[in-house]
């Protein structure tokens, strides 16, 4: 019935269904355990007729032309670049903290002194992570890195991996720098939107192809076996390929014990007003339980006399009762992950790909990346 088969509804399997099925005329079967398409980008309109994300604010942003022309395809795009603030001593300031937030935050004379010697020392429109910064000698930029490290990542940091800055790994570390600049743009990526419909209307168009199936609410293990050296659909041998993008732990079944997330709660607020922000996104590093808040028609760009407000609360993944977010990569988690991939190399036909299948802190645009590259590899 299916040439291939893949486990999960997100970037990276939808990407490949389209791929296999308009590229190399394959049947195609989409298995999801969730009740839609689209994984964590998923979007849809309230009962007010606000466009919101489920699960997080969700921009996208590439450097790669060969990406943005891909989803193109499937979408005209809201040319949105992302304004982020941080509450710090009580004032909105710019993030990531760069020359600009100094100037909301020192006096005058202290400003000038802190962004000439950063200019001097490390140079003009660079990113340097912060505890990279706390590395120099100068005792005025010791003085700069300590603040930032107290003032917008410590507790951010706590809030939002239950462990401190030190534990994590420089790739999730790094994505949080002070940057030399006047840009006070969160990316600075030469692509950057959202589609203009939404996402999950992206992902429709993707998949509208009559080579496609799609099971909704459905756990691939309830109609898939996979096993070393045998892969059964619906009860019946399958040779075809599989692509799998879902926890590589379960798909072993926890030989190795699990691999931690971080997950998400959030709570909503609709105002009667048509803004209640001054960006779309405002973190709140050292005060409250959340770690930021978000105002979607910032973000779409959609017209309407009401707003929602999402505050998002980090809190831990517990296997079965919540969703796994963020894989927390450290160097004990990796090895453990490293055994898993192991085993994933004997599984033939089976590929794993995406943020829970490789155990990595993808971006979107490095998801869809991985999915096109991995077709190629697949059509050779």
């Amino acid at each position: 019935m299916y040439n291939s088969v893949i486990i999960g509804a997100g970037y990276a399997g939808l990407i490949l269904a389209e791929r296999l099925a308009t590229q190399r005329n394959q049947k195609v079967l989409i298995i999801e355990q969730r009740q839609h398409i689209g994984g964590n980008a998923y979007d849809h309109f309230t009962d007010e007729g606000i466009l919101i994300h489920e699960y997080g604010p969700h921009i996208f942003h590439t450097r790669s032309k060969e990406v943005w022309d891909y989803l193109s395809q499937f979408t005209e795009w809201y040319h949105y670049e992302h304004h982020v603030k941080a509450m710090i001593d009580g004032k909105e300031v710019p993030l990531p903290f760069n020359l600009n937030s100094m100037d909301e935050l020192f006096p005058k004379s202290l400003a000038e002194r802190l962004q000439q010697k950063l200019v001097d020392f490390l140079g003009f429109n660079v990113k340097i992570p912060i505890l990279k910064l706390r590395e120099q000698d100068d005792e005025d930029l010791k003085f700069l890195a300590d603040y930032v490290y107290e003032k917008v990542f410590l507790h951010y940091t706590l809030k939002q991996w239950g462990i401190g800055p030190e534990e994590l790994d420089p790739t999730v570390t790094g994505r949080v720098p002070v940057y030399i600049s006047r840009d006070d743009r969160y990316f600075q990526d030469r692509y950057q939107g959202l589609p203009l419909r939404g996402y999950t209307e992206m992902f429709k168009n993707m998949i509208n192809h009559a080579n496609i199936s799609l099971m909704l609410n459905t756990h691939y293990k309830d109609v898939m076996t996979i096993e070393s050296g045998k892969i059964e659909l619906f009860g019946h041998p399958f040779t075809g390929d599989v692509i799998y993008t879902g926890k590589i732990d379960e798909l072993f079944h926890y030989q190795y014990g699990e691999l931690p997330y971080r997950s998400l709660r959030f709570e909503y607020d609709t105002f009667d007003q048509e803004y209640v922000q001054s960006v779309g996104q405002l973190n709140t590093p050292n005060s409250y339980d959340f770690t930021r808040k978000t105002e979607f028609k910032h973000l779409t760009g959609q017209k309407h006399p009401k707003t929602i407000i999402a505050r998002e609360y980090p809190q831990e993944y517990v296997n079965g009762g919540n969703i796994p977010y963020y894989p927390i990569i450290s160097y004990g988690n990796q090895e453990k992950y490293k055994q898993y991939k192991k085993l994933a190399e004997q599984l033939k036909n089976v590929h794993l790909v995406g943020r829970l299948a490789e155990y990595r802190y993808y971006d979107m645009d490095a998801v869809v990346a991985a999915a096109l590259k991995l077709y190629k590899k697949l059509s050779k």
